[in-house]
């Protein structure tokens, strides 16, 4: 397969997008992004690597880090972990408080900002310090001692998140966390600052294309576990356009509000991308136009 020529001819093909959406300027650290960058890289699990763009250009991964810290839930408490939180496509926005005080407190699956939260909570509890163990996790994955927290886009997204301390305060009160709210909050936020890029991005994904037992950091996930995962990402992966991205593209996946867009073709390649303009859902628009086309260029798909 010519990947090479495949992500040079996508980015040509998907110029008429270029000017569309908006970064995330509810954030005002984001805010200040240039939106109009563009960056992909593939990796195959026979370690060839192709990339195009601004493949090496670091963003902030946002939601993308979710999907480490289930890793790391799953690790900690396997099938214990879905007892505080759903495994359920949404259909509603990924902060949204109502589809929360409906359900009384369990968020419907760990991909939506009320789930991650409460995955956070649980890895306060469980770990000694588990800022340390997060970012160790994501660099022996990723293979780059380098990454790290972005501490002005954390701070940024406190100083403006209401909704966020809304869902917290309710999670509170219905118990479904038990550590103190702005530890649980501030936790959340760093981990959604972490800044990689898609190379980093496409290298940390491989352990979940493998689809082989691993132990990263101290954190092992079993075939099944990482097969659970991929399960969870197709489902639920893009806020409530889960369902679209399965349609046109056919990968499980994640993203992310900084732009980003990671997905794995499991036991042949992971593919990361990023475009800080998003649609309506908070998905980037370029990003996803971009997959779509790779899965069609290629005929390669999980279906």
């Amino acid at each position: 397969m010519e990947y090479q020529k495949i992500l040079e001819d996508i980015y040509e093909e998907i110029q008429p997008f270029a000017g569309m959406g908006n970064q995330a300027d509810y954030i005002p650290a984001l805010a200040k992004v240039n939106p109009d960058q563009y960056g992909i890289a593939l990796k195959t699990v026979n370690g060839e690597s192709y990339s195009h763009m601004q493949a090496d250009t670091r963003f902030s991964i946002q939601s993308i880090s979710k999907v480490f810290a289930l890793a790391m839930g799953l690790s900690l408490k396997g099938e214990d972990l879905w007892k505080i939180v759903g495994k359920e496509p949404s259909g509603t926005a990924f902060n949204s408080l109502v589809q929360l005080e409906v359900e009384k407190g369990k968020p419907r699956n760990p991909f939506i900002n009320a789930g991650a939260i409460v995955i956070a909570d649980m890895l306060i509890s469980e770990l000694d310090d588990p800022d340390a163990a997060f970012l160790n996790f994501i660099r022996e994955l990723s293979g780059d001692e380098s990454i790290d927290y972005n501490m002005e886009v954390a701070e940024s997204e406190r100083e403006k998140g209401y909704l966020n301390a809304a869902i917290v305060n309710m999670l509170k009160y219905h118990g479904t966390i038990k550590n103190d709210i702005e530890d649980v909050l501030m936790f959340y936020f760093r981990m959604c600052s972490v800044e990689m890029s898609c190379a980093d991005l496409a290298q940390a994904f491989l352990a979940f294309t493998n689809c082989a037992p691993f132990d990263y950091a101290g954190f092992r996930l079993t075939s099944s576990q990482i097969k659970r995962l991929n399960a969870v990402m197709q489902t639920c992966g893009f806020y409530d356009e889960a369902g679209e991205f399965s349609y046109l593209v056919g990968l499980p996946g994640k993203s992310g509000v900084g732009g980003g867009i990671v997905a794995v073709y499991p036991m042949r390649y992971s593919v990361a991308v990023w475009s800080p303009r998003l649609n309506p859902k908070g998905n980037s628009i370029m990003g996803m136009k971009s997959l779509e086309l790779l899965t069609s260029y290629t005929q390669e798909s999980i279906f």
